[in-house]
């Protein structure tokens, strides 16, 4: 296939890039950024500010198959902050749509978040429970409301599409202030950690488990189009215990000190797989401590 993947220059989308490519796809990249991690995936990348809705149009191909839309300002707490990064999310989204509506393409993925389920009575969460009244923040509501415009469209103009909600993607590539990246940093650094929420617990999804699972979501596109997946692992860690173990891991001795959650944060969350698992006998392969360790040797030999 002809692929178009926005993002492409991210976590998720450089290892994504990789993997087409190796797959024998040809992919066109799409970011504002250069990639600083591969330079094959560089090289097949579009550098353009998607806000920029007329050079959306004139400068992407007009003949691909199918479009990823992975590019976002992905950081909850950053869009609290300033909520004008949400804007931008639903802009590039509404973009990328009308490209792919003035040229005909009918295949449109798109990746959304666990944190359309906000805060509720309960942690498991399957793909029918994401509920506007829940939108915990400004980031929340640029990926509930963009699922609705991806609906949208396919209801207008019959572009077919997949959603995916991803649940803390870790792993090579990521030099964020994600959580993970973020404490193995400061533990080599020896400086002390910070947990907002005593009792947080999240999904983490290791990188090669949500690039399997959207690759298989891919191949199997028009069997499972018009429809919406949790893309996860469908297991709780604790973000105290997994402070724990990166410390451990690293035999830092710095302090982790616990304070209340922040405005706009999901606190407990675990996805419901089962609908996925069913569609396409996705399987995650790397839970949480092997995906640690393997984050730890990636980051050894790549970050400083």
């Amino acid at each position: 296939m002809k692929i178009l993947l926005t993002g492409s220059s991210g976590t998720v989308g450089t290892h994504l890039c990789e993997r087409l490519l190796q797959e024998g796809h040809e992919v066109i990249g799409v970011d504002w950024k250069l990639n600083k991690w591969n330079k094959e995936v560089d090289a097949i990348t579009i550098n353009i500010d998607l806000r920029d809705k007329s050079r959306v149009l004139s400068m992407l191909p007009k003949d691909v198959d199918i479009i990823i839309h992975f590019a976002a300002n992905a950081r909850v707490h950053d869009l609290v902050i300033n909520p004008f990064l949400a804007r931008d999310n639903f802009e590039i989204l509404f973009n990328v749509l009308e490209y792919a509506r003035e040229n005909g393409i009918r295949r449109f993925m798109f990746a959304s978040s666990r944190e359309v389920y906000g805060n509720t009575d309960h942690i498991i969460h399957s793909e029918d429970e994401a509920l506007t009244k829940n939108c915990e923040s400004p980031y929340t509501a640029s990926k509930i409301g963009g699922e609705a415009i991806v609906h949208s469209y396919q209801q207008c103009y019959g572009i077919d599409f997949c959603i995916f909600r991803y649940s803390n993607v870790y792993g090579m590539y990521d030099e964020s202030n994600r959580i993970i990246p973020l404490f193995i940093r400061y533990c080599r650094a020896n400086k002390d950690l910070t947990v907002f929420g005593e009792d947080k617990l999240l999904d983490f999804t290791y990188i090669t488990d949500a690039v399997d699972g959207t690759i298989l979501l891919l191949n199997k596109f028009d069997a499972v189009k018009n429809e919406v997946y949790n893309l996860a692992t469908g297991e709780g860690t604790s973000l105290l215990g997994l402070a724990e173990f990166i410390k451990t891991e690293i035999n830092s001795d710095n302090q982790i000190h616990v304070k209340s959650p922040r405005t706009g944060e999901v606190i407990k969350y675990i996805a419901d797989i089962s609908k996925i698992k069913l569609v396409i006998e996705y399987a995650p392969k790397v839970l949480i401590r092997e995906g640690v360790k393997r984050s730890l040797e990636w980051y050894q030999n790549n970050v400083l």
